[in-house]
């Protein structure tokens, strides 16, 4: 298993040039990826998924690429508590996604939670046998994640093993449907490079010379859009750090967060990210609301201050989301309908693993 030390800015620098390339090609060959995202049922989505993912699925899905979304139920196991709350956060997931404009019924859009694929979770065995302990321990994400949840105090009891497995059950779910493109960030790609070296190794050690691989190199697509800062204005917004607006929050409910958003004294409103981060981090999502320069928005709003700046926030953002919200009321009014967007994606979801795992069973000679 010696292969190259994963390098941080290379691999970027690699993926970049690749996800430029396929973004160009999905424009005219849409049915030749498949792609597969997803979040884990820890809560209801705010504003910084809905700009930083969820519009980037409905652009995907709707240019007709096939899209597999993944409620990761199961990874929450990983390092939360909250098992109590899975079914209901996996439904509200559901109603996020179907008001963003994801449609099961009229595009190539699969909803479904991978505890209910078990030929997908049956790849994880496999799968465990063609990475190293070292490797696992080494990955800069998981050891990231396991900071993060130390500090939060989820490990009382030790970091569980499965935490140390996370990119190689994100494997499992990458790979049991052959997806080729993964919508991620930067500091989601040494899991993706993970995924890439089991498809690797797995057809390496399992395939004839004379087969066609069971796996597919799945490639990374980068996120356009810059990672959202919450309204205290120095970190990514999260639910944890309770600095969020939710998709499901109201108009009034949206105005007073950001009423509370932090800003800095000066009158005069200008764009500068690095001296006025908190300034700069409304007048962004101002931005990704309007589409307008976030310079031009500064210098429209120029010396009324940041009670202008949070008015004309508070207005953009309520705009931005009335369709959605509309969508979300109609939603939650029908309960069954989701239940229904579920089970009809785990019918063809398992469709589709069980024949992967036809594959992997007829190349590691385990038929019967």
């Amino acid at each position: 298993m010696a292969e190259e030390e994963f390098d941080a800015n290379k691999t970027y620098e690699a993926a970049l040039e690749k996800s430029r390339e396929i973004e160009k090609d999905i424009q005219v060959n849409p049915k030749k990826y498949r792609v597969l995202t997803g979040d884990r049922p820890t809560g209801r989505l705010h504003i910084g998924h809905y700009f930083g993912s969820l519009q980037n699925r409905v652009r995907l899905a709707k240019l007709g690429v096939p899209t597999m979304v993944l409620i990761a139920d199961y990874q929450v196991l990983t390092d939360h508590d909250a098992y109590d709350e899975i079914s209901q956060n996996t439904k509200q997931l559901v109603i996020d996604y179907l008001a963003a404009g994801l449609d099961p019924e009229t595009q190539d859009v699969t909803i479904y939670p991978h505890s209910y694929i078990p030929e997908c979770n049956q790849l994880m065995l496999p799968f465990l046998t063609l990475v190293s302990n070292s490797e696992l321990g080494r990955n800069p994400t998981v050891k990231d994640e396991i900071a993060k949840g130390e500090a939060s105090g989820n490990f009382k009891a030790g970091v569980n093993e499965g935490m140390y497995c996370y990119p190689v059950h994100q494997a499992c779910d990458i790979l049991f449907c052959k997806a080729n493109i993964v919508p991620v960030g930067k500091d989601q790609l040494p899991h993706l490079e993970l995924t890439r070296q089991i498809a690797r190794r797995f057809n390496k050690k399992y395939c004839k010379k004379d087969q066609k691989p069971v796996f597919p190199m799945p490639y990374a697509l980068l996120s356009k859009t810059p990672s959202i800062k919450g309204l205290d204005g120095s970190q990514k917004m999260s639910k944890s750090l309770h600095n969020c607006i939710f998709l499901h929050n109201t108009e009034d409910e949206t105005a007073a967060l950001i009423k509370k958003a932090k800003t800095d004294g000066e009158r005069v409103i200008t764009y500068d990210p690095e001296k006025r981060p908190e300034v700069a981090n409304l007048i962004s999502l101002i931005s990704l609301c309007t589409k307008e320069e976030p310079e031009a928005i500064a210098a429209k709003i120029g010396d009324k201050g940041s009670g202008a700046l949070k008015s004309m926030l508070t207005e953009a953002l309520n705009e931005e989301l009335k369709p959605l919200r509309a969508k979300r009321a109609e939603l939650e009014k029908n309960p069954d309908y989701i239940r229904k967007v579920l089970l009809d994606g785990v019918e063809k979801t398992r469709v589709i693993a069980e024949e992967t795992l036809k594959e992997v069973r007829h190349v590691m000679n385990m038929e019967i």
